[in-house]
């Protein structure tokens, strides 16, 4: 349930998201021209964060110039950033190192590049003083254990380790040791007032819960999910929550976090596929997206219909494990 305070004009924003090599690239690309599309009178500044080379990678992590190119033309700024505790190791890593290296003091959303933008983002109400995530998850994380200890106790390991007022963060609608009681987010997007102030507690965080973990995560894993632990406590810290009108918008009418392109024709709707369709279509676009083979597969020749036609959209799979077993088989996962 959102707040019903009356928010104040949204401010200025940015958009930030994280481009490189391969896959990420591509899909800033087109992040970018949904954004350019669908909310032509967005006036911040479009920030495609890149990794550098360096020890962490093994590669260049760098955009291809055709990429940069495209990019630019949509006017999105590349800024670069350095790896110095993630990298190759944990990409999702650089959702947490980027943050620092972005304009200070200006409020900023971030998306995960495999989003598109699908309304007018100037529409949304953000409450930047009051930071949120994505509810867009489902229960991944933490994964109790038998005779292992409970949500509550490992949540609350949590907010001890750093400070953190425990019960203020609960849900109390939902009912003990049942994983939405708990601030949990999907790192798909979120925002602040400040990303070097989110972006130096979101490291602080994520590198001692990685290094000197609490207890009660004795069984837990943190990879993939060491980003999703660290962010609700980010928020809770930083005066934020779930309870953010943003909700009725982003991950609905005005933002899709696809995740990857046979999940999108899978289970998305057709306002979706239409959008992802019109942007790739001009041929200054299309040449450089087909560069990368699940595009110019999915989109341009068609297999993406081929997966739609696999879903009855009115009798969808609950859990998205088995949307994801029918494509595989039937030949036509990729990423």
């Amino acid at each position: 349930m959102a707040r019903t305070t009356k928010a104040p004009p949204t401010p200025a924003f940015n958009v930030a998201l994280v481009g490189q090599s391969g896959r990420l690239g591509y899909e800033a690309m087109l992040l970018v021209a949904s954004l350019r599309a669908k909310s032509p009178n967005f006036a911040g500044r479009v920030l495609i964060a890149e990794p550098q080379p360096g020890p962490l990678w093994s590669k260049d992590p760098r955009m291809t110039e055709d990429v940069r190119d495209a990019l630019a033309a949509m006017d999105a700024e590349v800024v670069p950033f350095d790896s110095v505790h993630f990298g190759e190791a944990y990409p999702y890593g650089n959702k947490i190192e980027m943050l620092t290296a972005l304009p200070k003091d200006t409020p900023f959303v971030f998306f995960d590049s495999d989003t598109l933008i699908t309304g007018d983002l100037m529409s949304v109400p953000f409450d930047f003083d009051y930071p949120s995530a994505s509810l867009r998850r489902e229960g991944t994380w933490p994964q109790i254990e038998l005779y292992g200890p409970g949500y509550g106790e490992i949540w609350k390991s949590l907010y001890d380790a750093f400070g953190l007022d425990f019960d203020s963060s609960l849900d109390m609608s939902e009912p003990d040791e049942y994983w939405q009681r708990y601030l949990y987010f999907n790192a798909g997007f979120f925002f602040g007032n400040c990303p070097y102030v989110f972006g130096t507690k979101f490291l602080e965080y994520a590198l001692a819960i990685r290094d000197t973990p609490p207890a009660a995560l004795v069984c837990q894993s943190l990879d993939p999910w060491l980003d999703q632990v660290a962010l609700p406590l980010v928020i809770h810290a930083l005066g934020g929550g779930r309870d953010s009108a943003v909700h009725d918008h982003l991950d609905g009418p005005v933002s899709c976090h696809y995740r990857l392109l046979p999940l999108l024709y899978a289970r998305e709707s057709e306002a979706v596929i239409d959008t992802l369709e019109e942007i790739a279509a001009p041929n200054k676009i299309k040449k450089v997206l087909k560069g990368y083979d699940p595009i110019k597969r999915m989109v341009f020749q068609g297999r993406g219909e081929k997966v739609r036609a696999l879903f009855d959209q009115n009798d969808m799979p609950r859990r998205e494990q088995a949307i994801r077993n029918r494509i595989k088989s039937n030949g036509f996962w990729m990423r």
